[in-house]
This record gives structure tokens, C-alpha cells and sequence, in this order.
């Protein structure tokens, strides 16, 4: 036989912890929650605010016609009105329903 003797079977494995590390366990567990929390709060918030229902669009006329010799830039929609930005910097507002210009306003360059 041989003179080592077995290591003792400690079988309160980790309830005899020191302060530090009981201390870092509390806040390792506590870290761990709050991420799980902050994670379901961040799904449930992409599900309520991006519904699977898109927004209404704006009605689109189905077509514009602009006067003679003008390209467009740029086109925006308010409500009754189309504003088209011509390549000529001038800024076209036209009726949404009919197409009509309503009215014709350059843009100064700003010096």
C-alpha cells in the first residue's frame, strides 16, 4: 500500500465561498437577467412598432406632365400637391388631382 492518503470528498462544493466572489456571482446573475429582459423588451417593441401592415402611400397620379423643355430633379408630395424640383432650379407645385401648375417659383443661388 502506499503512503498518500485520498484527498478529502468536500461535499458543500461551493456554498463555503468567499465575500469577492459571492459578491461577483449576485452581480454575474443579475447581469445576466437584465440582458434576457432588455432583449424580450427590444423584440416586443420591433413587433408593436413595425406592424406587418404597411402605412398608407400617397396617391400617385398616373402621370405628370411637365411644360415644354423641363427635366425633373426631384419630386415631393404634400396633401392636394406634387412640388417637382426642375433641372433648370426652379420649383414646380402642381395640383395632385388634375396635374395643373398652380405655381412656378425659382430658386435664387445663394451667394
Amino acid at each position: 500500500m502506499s503512503d498518500m492518503k485520498e484527498a478529502p470528498v468536500d461535499t458543500d462544493a461551493g456554498t463555503d465561498l468567499p465575500p469577492q466572489l459571492r459578491f461577483l456571482k449576485a452581480l454575474v446573475t443579475i447581469l445576466s437577467g437584465t440582458m434576457i429582459v432588455g432583449l424580450i423588451t427590444i423584440v416586443a417593441l420591433i413587433v408593436i412598432r413595425f406592424p406587418t401592415a404597411t402605412a398608407p402611400r400617397p396617391a400617385l397620379p398616373d402621370g405628370i406632365r411637365l411644360p415644354e423643355g423641363e427635366a425633373a430633379r426631384a419630386v415631393t408630395f404634400g396633401s392636394g400637391w406634387i412640388a417637382v424640383v426642375t433641372e433648370k432650379d426652379e420649383i414646380l407645385i402642381l395640383d395632385a388631382d388634375s396635374g395643373a401648375l398652380r405655381q412656378r417659383v425659382q430658386i435664387s443661388a445663394g451667394e
